[in-house]
């Protein structure tokens, strides 16, 4: 099946070091931001994630029930998990998939589904979330 992108939300980040996992480096970053979801302007969303770097090279991480999105008519939360890489440029690139729970009438297609994200931060911290269904 094609994937069919659903919105993309813009989110000014902040990362902060967490202790370590047996020796390897964790982080934590939370973000802000607004953007479209369903064609509906996302008033603010927010997120808070945690990853950690794995001996191959490569970041895991979770953001567990700890994002909303606020639209006119109510509010999504969602949990995500992905993996990631750091970039040349001082960034990260993401994938992985997200899950919606939402009363707002203006969202309530996304109850139920998995959605896939592509999070790529650039070196100043801004982060582009796309958001795409497969379903």
């Amino acid at each position: 099946m094609p994937l069919k992108k659903i919105g993309t939300i813009k989110y000014s980040t902040t990362p902060r070091a967490l202790p370590s996992a047996d020796g390897s480096p964790r982080i934590e970053v939370s973000g802000i931001g607004g953007g479209n979801l369903l064609g509906i302007e996302v008033l603010q969303s927010m997120t808070t994630f945690q990853a950690v770097l794995k001996p191959e090279g490569h970041w895991q991480g979770e953001c567990p029930d700890s994002g909303v999105v606020f639209v006119a008519d109510g509010f999504a939360t969602f949990s995500a998990t992905g993996v990631g890489v750091d970039t040349e440029d001082g960034g990260s690139a993401w994938k992985g998939s997200s899950y919606f729970q939402t009363s707002a009438p203006s969202l309530s297609e996304l109850n139920g589904k998995c959605i896939v994200f592509y999070w790529n931060v650039d070196s100043e911290g801004t982060a582009t979330w796309e958001l795409h269904d497969f379903s």
